[in-house]
């Protein structure tokens, strides 16, 4: 159900993690200040270079995208109504630059890779009550559901147009939630199976 990172290894695999971690924070901030949708626009074309590069498994990827595509036209639109049409694409294209850089690390990043990474940093936060290794699972296992619920949507409406022809139902929506609270159960007996919430659990976040 849950893939590991990208099937076909790519020059980016062999990135550190906190490497990809770092240059996404970065990546983000620098964009925040940009104002120009030119700028926004080239951007977005090198990441599309970046997924082409990684063959048919990666516009496949690219295309699972499609469902958030509505929420940014959304933003966009309300940001254009208040401050206009170049408001509107600027915030729209940044939103949407910053989605796909975060899924190009996850799709070439491993989840223990990341929760490597992201163990020692989380430690900071040990003394108002956060078990690092939890929370740093908690943030791999997003960033590696998140790929399969779109996967697992995308599949559900192109079914349920082939067979109506109509727009998807809200009812095709309340079910597709009822999946993602059964898979989180599902992740959930996982972990408990496996020991994750006994005391050697804890031992190993143990401050350094």
């Amino acid at each position: 159900m849950m893939t590991d990172g990208l099937a076909p290894q790519t020059w980016l695999h062999r990135v550190p993690a906190g490497v990809k971690l770092a240059a996404l924070a970065l990546l983000s901030v620098l964009l925040v200040p940009v104002l120009d949708w030119r700028i926004l626009a080239g951007v977005l074309a090198i990441i599309a270079m970046v997924y082409a590069g990684f063959g048919r498994v990666g516009m496949t990827r690219l295309s699972l995208l499609r469902p958030v595509l509505p929420l940014l036209v959304i933003v966009g639109g309300v940001q254009a109504a208040s401050g206009g049409w170049n408001s509107g694409a600027v915030v729209t294209m940044r939103l949407l630059a910053m989605l796909l850089l975060a899924d190009v690390v996850s799709m070439t990043t491993t989840m223990s890779a990341l929760m490597e990474v992201l163990t020692p940093v989380l430690r900071l936060l040990r003394p108002l009550g956060v078990n690092p290794r939890k929370m740093a699972l908690a943030v791999a296992l997003v960033l590696r559901l998140v790929p399969v619920l779109l996967t697992q949507w995308r599949a559900r409406e192109e079914a349920w147009k082939a067979r109506s022809g109509r727009r998807v139902p809200p009812r095709l929506v309340a079910v597709f939630v009822a999946d993602i609270l059964q898979l989180a159960d599902h992740v959930a007996e996982a972990l408990d199976a496996r020991g994750f919430d006994r005391s050697a659990a804890d031992h190993h976040s143990s401050p350094l």
